[in-house]
């Protein structure tokens, strides 16, 4: 069982950055690819960007290409989002999630754990 916990959501203007982190608990977490997923109002949680357990392979949603990161610390059990130049469209809840092996994937089926969200806002 893995238990996550996102912090760094907020209010930001356009243009701004925010970094959004994901504690994960348990002592294997470099056995887990990681994502991130969000969830616009009224629209369907869609995938931002993934990581695999060994850091070896990262995809990105093609909207945020180029302006988010996604990194891990295996060692602080700790995924990170890097977001710059924030847009009014990437407002909403971001989710962290955990799949049970090593690849990533980008489809939200693919992950088994997941945190309870962290608002994003981006004002215009």
């Amino acid at each position: 069982q893995v238990q996550l916990v996102e912090s760094g959501g907020g209010l930001v203007q356009a243009g701004g950055s925010l970094r959004l982190s994901c504690a994960a608990s348990g002592r294997t977490f470099g056995s887990y690819a990681m994502g991130w997923f969000r969830q616009a109002p009224g629209k369907e949680r869609e995938f931002v960007a993934a990581v695999s357990g060994s850091a070896a392979t990262i995809y990105y949603a093609d909207s945020v290409k180029g302006r988010f990161t996604i990194s891990r610390d295996n060692a602080k059990n700790t995924v990170y989002l890097q977001m710059n130049s924030l847009k009014p469209e990437d407002t909403g809840v971001y989710y962290c999630a955990a799949r049970s092996y090593v690849p990533a994937r980008i489809g939200l089926a693919d992950y088994d754990y997941w945190g309870q969200g962290t608002q994003v806002t981006v004002s215009s």
